[in-house]
C-alpha cells in the first residue's frame, strides 16, 4: 500500500463504505435503476465525443480570445495582491484591468494537471476528474426547495441534510456537491460550518467546499483536516470548489479570495464563466466561446500563479435568455453548440471540463423540465463532460432544489451511465450462440443467452411505468413524479449514515462549536 493509501485508509476509518460494490452488483444496479445500497462508480466513457468545430473554428476561437485577452483585458477587483501576481508574471496592468501578453495564460497552465483524483474519506468513493472521466453531483445554490407535500418554500438545513442523503444513496451520483440547497434557517456567517459537516456526516463521497468568503474557504480546508489530516490535503486534493466569473470579465474579491485560499491548498477551482447569453456575453455561440475561453483562461492560470500544479477545471455555465422576457432558458439548441465547443476547447488546453447537468425553467417536475433536462443532459455527456454539476433535482431555472425531481433525474443518470459504456464486444456481447441456437423464424425469448442474461440485459426505470394501462388504473394511476416522490420517502426512512470515526466527529463537532462561538449571527 502506498503512503498516500494508507493515509487515505486511517482517514476514513480503514472501512469500507456501506453498500459498497462492484462486479455483478454494480452492473445489476446500472440496469436496475440502482437503490439504496448499491453504488456505481465515476464514469468510464467508451463513447466518442461530438464535436461542433472542426480546426479551423478552434483556431478562430483562440484567436479572437487572444484579442480579448491583449486588447480588451479583464478586470482583478479588490484584489491588489492578485494585481501585483500578475504585474510580475508579465501582464498589463492598468488600474484593476489586466491586459495578457500572447501566450501568457497557456504558459502558465502548463504545470495545471489534466487528470487528478479527488479523494473522498470512503477510499472507494474517489473519483477521478478529467480523461474519459464524467463525475455526476446534485444541484447546486437554490435558495428554495420544492418538498414531498408539494410545498415551495425557502430551504432549511434539514433539507439540506435530506438532499445529501439522497445523493450518498443514488447509485448514479458519484459526487455528494456542494450547497444542495441554501439553509436559510441558518445564519449566514455560520451555515457553510453546518454545510460542510452534513457531507461529512451524512455522506462518505467527495464534497465541495465553500466559496462564499475567503474565511469559510480556510475553514472547509480545515474541517477536511481533520478528516484526511493536514498532510494528506496539502498533497492530495479532497475538495473541488466553483469559483464563477463575474461575467462579462471580471472576477470579483470574493471568487478570488476563496480561489487563492484552495489552490494554495492544493485543492481544486471549476472556474467557470457564469453567462445567460445575450445579457452576460454575445448573443452568438462563437462571440460567447470567445468571451467564455478568455475568462476561464485568465482565472484558470491565476490559480497557477498561486500554486503551480494546483487542480483546475475549464468550467462553463453558458444559457440564452428569451429576448422578450430576458429570463434564462434551458435546452435550446445554442447552449449545446457552446457545451459541445467549449468541452474542445478545454481539450486542447488539456484541462478537464464542467458544465451541464440537467437543467430546466420548469416550475414543476413536468414534460417542460423533463424535455429541457433531457436535452441538456444528453449534450453533456455526448461533449464528453469530466465533471457535471446540477445532475440531479434542478428546477425553475436554479432557484428551487425539488425532491420529485432529483429522484426523476437519477433515474436519467442511471440510463445515461449505461450508454456511456459503449456497447458490449466480448463474447456474451456478441450473442452468436443465441443466434445459432434460435434460427430463422423463432424467437429468443427462451433460448439460454436470454436466459443468462434477462436480469442484467436492459436498463431497468425505478420510476418509469411500462404496465399495461389496466395495471396502471388498478395501481392508483400514478404519475412519474407521484412514483418519485414516494421513492424519496422510502429512501429517507430507509437511510442508514456510512460510519465515520467517533474521534473525527467530536473534533468536527468542537471546531464548529468554537467558530460559531466566535462570532454573532448575521442573516446577511
Amino acid at each position: 500500500m502506498s503512503d498516500n493509501a494508507a493515509v487515505e485508509q486511517e482517514a476514513s476509518g480503514g472501512r469500507r463504505g456501506r453498500g459498497a460494490s462492484g462486479g455483478a452488483a454494480a452492473r445489476r444496479a446500472a440496469r436496475a435503476g440502482g437503490g439504496p445500497g448499491t453504488q456505481l462508480t465515476y464514469i468510464k466513457r467508451k463513447i466518442n465525443v461530438y464535436e461542433v468545430l472542426d480546426e479551423e473554428g478552434l483556431a478562430l476561437i483562440e484567436k479572437n480570445t487572444d484579442t480579448v485577452l491583449e486588447e480588451i483585458g479583464i478586470i482583478f477587483r479588490d484584489d491588489a495582491e492578485a494585481l501585483a501576481l500578475w504585474k510580475e508574471a508579465g501582464a498589463d496592468v492598468k488600474g484593476e484591468r489586466v491586459h495578457f501578453p500572447k501566450g501568457l495564460c497557456r504558459s502558465l497552465l502548463k504545470t495545471a494537471p489534466s487528470i487528478y483524483t479527488q479523494h473522498a474519506r470512503n477510499p472507494e468513493r474517489s473519483v477521478q476528474i478529467g480523461g474519459k472521466g464524467t463525475v455526476f453531483a446534485p444541484v447546486y445554490g437554490p435558495p428554495f426547495v420544492r418538498d414531498l407535500d408539494g410545498n415551495r418554500r425557502y430551504a432549511t438545513l434539514e433539507d439540506f441534510q435530506n438532499f445529501v442523503k439522497l445523493a450518498y444513496m443514488a447509485p448514479s451520483i458519484h459526487h455528494s456537491g456542494g450547497t444542495v440547497c441554501e439553509p436559510v434557517d441558518v445564519p449566514v456567517n455560520k451555515r457553510h460550518l453546518d454545510m460542510v459537516y452534513s457531507h461529512i456526516r451524512y455522506s462518505d463521497k467527495p464534497f465541495m467546499g465553500s466559496v462564499t468568503a475567503p474565511e469559510r474557504a480556510e475553514d472547509t480546508v480545515a474541517m477536511a483536516k481533520i478528516v484526511f489530516g493536514e498532510d494528506f490535503v496539502e498533497n492530495n486534493t479532497v475538495l473541488t470548489s466553483l469559483i464563477n466569473a463575474n461575467s462579462p470579465m471580471v472576477f470579483d474579491e470574493t471568487m478570488l479570495g476563496a480561489l487563492k485560499v484552495y489552490s494554495r491548498h492544493n485543492q481544486a477551482c471549476i472556474v467557470t464563466p457564469f453567462i445567460l447569453a445575450g445579457a452576460m456575453s454575445p448573443v452568438t455561440v462563437a462571440g460567447t466561446l470567445t468571451q467564455i475561453l478568455a475568462e476561464v483562461l485568465a482565472g484558470a492560470s491565476f490559480t497557477q500563479l498561486i500554486r503551480p500544479g494546483a487542480p483546475v477545471l475549464f468550467g462553463t455555465f453558458a444559457s440564452s435568455i428569451s429576448m422578450q422576457s430576458g429570463a434564462p432558458t434551458f435546452g435550446t439548441p445554442e447552449p449545446s453548440l457552446v457545451s459541445y465547443g467549449a468541452a474542445q476547447l478545454a481539450r486542447r488546453l488539456g484541462l478537464p471540463f464542467r458544465t451541464g447537468g440537467s437543467l430546466c425553467a420548469s416550475k414543476v417536475p413536468d414534460a417542460q423540465a423533463a424535455y429541457e433536462s433531457a436535452n441538456t443532459l444528453n449534450s453533456t455527456i455526448l461533449a464528453g463532460t469530466n465533471f457535471v454539476l446540477h445532475s440531479a433535482g434542478w428546477l425553475e431555472g436554479g432557484l428551487a432544489s425539488c425532491y420529485e425531481k432529483f429522484m426523476m433525474d437519477i433515474d436519467q443518470l442511471g440510463m445515461t451511465q449505461k450508454l456511456a459504456e459503449g456497447v458490449d464486444l466480448s463474447e456474451n456481447g456478441q450473442a452468436m450462440g443465441a443466434i445459432r441456437q434460435v434460427g430463422p423464424g423463432s424467437h429468443y425469448l427462451g433460448c439460454d443467452h436470454t436466459q443468462a442474461n434477462f436480469q442484467t440485459a436492459f436498463y431497468r426505470s425505478n420510476i418509469a411505468d411500462n404496465n399495461s394501462y389496466e395495471q396502471w388504473l388498478a395501481e392508483g394511476e400514478k404519475t412519474a413524479p407521484q412514483r418519485a416522490n414516494e421513492l424519496a420517502r422510502r429512501w429517507l426512512e430507509s437511510y442508514e449514515a456510512p460510519h465515520l470515526d467517533p474521534a473525527i466527529d467530536e473534533a468536527l463537532k468542537d471546531f464548529i462549536d468554537r467558530k460559531k462561538a466566535s462570532m454573532a449571527d448575521a442573516f446577511t
